[in-house]
């Protein structure tokens, strides 16, 4: 692994190792992902810069079960949007390159911990928007619930997305049908 990476995942490790609640957790790795967005060019392959026409490019860069930790490089094309989701996790993001729009979502009905296929109101709530060397946190008590992308007329984006488990699967939720569905998530 480059040096560079892992000096970040040890450092990832200390801090979760000297942290219990997960806010400071996010607090404490922010500075770290700020420092590793910053060096993206000295330790990303093109591998990691890989992208799709279908839709933005989920690009692991390194993951474990056991250490409860992914870090990606994602690739958003202009126009190319997640859908809404969640994480069921904590997670750090750290811009490397473009404008990175966040669109939160709050849900309108007491639902508690509504499960799959309970019916889920959302309405839009803050819109962030992240440029090169920004970095965001979220947690996942309540869901952190977004929808993240680059509009039609900017230029493409890259950014280090830091998770507090293998992001193997998450939630998507559709607004109109008023649910919220587990997807197994794709990256390469």
């Amino acid at each position: 692994m480059n040096p560079i990476l892992e000096h970040f995942r040890k450092s990832c490790a200390s801090i979760i190792s000297e942290h219990a609640a997960p806010c400071d957790i996010v607090r404490a790795l922010a500075p770290t992902m700020g420092d590793l967005a910053r060096r993206a060019g000295d330790f990303l392959e093109p591998c990691h810069r890989r992208s799709e026409a279908e839709g933005y490019t989920r690009n692991l860069i390194f993951g474990s079960e056991e250490e409860g930790l992914s870090l990606y490089a994602i690739v958003w094309r202009p126009g190319q949007w997640t859908p809404i989701h969640d994480h069921g996790t904590w997670g750090v993001v750290g811009v490397v390159e473009g404008l990175l729009e966040e669109q939160a979502y709050v849900p309108a009905n007491d639902t508690g911990d509504a499960g799959e296929g309970a019916r889920i109101d959302l309405s839009p709530g803050g819109l962030v928007l992240l440029p090169p060397g920004a970095v965001a946190t979220f947690l996942s008590n309540p869901d952190h619930i977004h929808q993240t992308g680059v509009a039609d007329d900017r230029p493409a984006t890259l950014s280090l997305h830091l998770y507090g488990r293998m992001l193997n699967d998450f939630h998507i939720y559709d607004r109109e049908a008023r649910t919220k569905k587990l997807i197994k998530a794709e990256h390469s």
